[in-house]
C-alpha cells in the first residue's frame, strides 16, 4: 500500500470507527498487522473456545497461527481429518465457540459490512451462535458505500475465491461473475450486517495494511 494511501486512511478511520459504533459494534485502528494481532489477542481471552470462517486476512496478521499455539481451545476445521469431523466443528461453532474470527468482503465507509459464502457456515455464525465475533479488516476492503461493499464482495472478492478454490463457476475459470446457478457457485448466501443486535457481540480491527481479497 502506497504511504499516501495509508495517510488517507488515517484520516477517515476515525469516522468509520464513529459510524461502527452508531451500529453497536466496536471498532480498532492498526496502524500495522503486528499491532493488528496485539489488539485481536487482547480482545480475546486466553481459555476462550475459538473458531474461524475462512479468515484469510486474519491469517495474514498471524491471528489464526497465534491461536492454534496459545493457549485456547481451538476449533480447527480446515485440519479436521474427514468431512463429517468438519461438519461436526463447524457444528460446534454454533454452541461452543466463544469468538468467531473472519475478514470481511466488503464494508462501506459508514459502517455496513457484506459477506459473501458458499456453504454459509461462515455468514451463519456471523448472524447468530457464537458469543462474539471479530473482524479482520484490511483498509483495502473500505468503500464508500453499501452498494460498492456489495459489488466488491460479489464482482471481486468472489471471483478471486472461486480461482482460489479451484472451482469450475465462470468466475472461477475467466474471473468475471456470470451469475451461475450452480453446485460450485461460491455466492450462494449474502449477509449484509448493518448493526449489531447484541452490544460488544461484533468488534472490527482495520488495519492500514491491503489484507485478503
Amino acid at each position: 500500500m502506497h504511504e499516501m494511501d495509508k495517510k488517507r486512511n488515517r484520516l477517515r478511520q476515525e469516522a468509520i470507527i464513529k459510524s461502527l459504533a452508531l451500529r453497536n459494534i466496536e471498532g480498532f485502528f492498526a496502524e500495522t498487522k503486528e499491532e493488528a494481532l496485539k489488539i485481536a489477542l487482547d480482545i480475546i481471552p486466553k481459555g476462550s473456545t475459538v473458531s474461524n470462517g475462512g479468515a484469510f486476512s486474519a491469517r495474514e496478521i498471524g491471528l489464526i497461527d497465534a491461536i492454534k499455539e496459545g493457549d485456547y481451545n481451538y476449533l480447527d476445521r480446515d485440519g479436521a481429518k474427514d468431512p463429517e469431523l468438519k461438519k461436526q466443528l463447524e457444528t460446534d461453532t454454533f454452541g461452543k465457540c466463544d469468538y468467531f474470527i473472519s475478514g470481511v468482503n466488503g464494508m462501506s465507509e459508514n459502517g455496513v459490512i457484506v459477506n459473501i459464502d458458499g456453504n454459509a457456515n461462515r455468514v451463519a455464525a456471523i448472524a447468530y451462535g457464537p458469543k462474539h465475533v471479530l473482524f479482520i479488516v484490511g483498509m483495502n476492503k473500505i468503500v464508500h458505500s453499501e452498494e460498492d461493499a456489495y459489488n466488491r464482495a460479489k464482482y471481486i472478492a468472489a471471483p478471486i475465491n472461486a480461482q482460489r478454490f479451484g472451482l469450475s463457476t465462470p468466475c472461477g475459470i475467466n474471473g468475471k461473475c456470470g451469475e451461475c446457478l450452480m453446485e460450485q457457485c461460491i455466492c450462494c448466501q449474502i449477509l449484509v450486517t448493518r448493526y449489531s443486535k447484541h452490544k460488544d457481540r461484533i468488534k472490527v480491527i482495520l488495519v492500514n495494511e491491503d489484507l485478503g481479497f
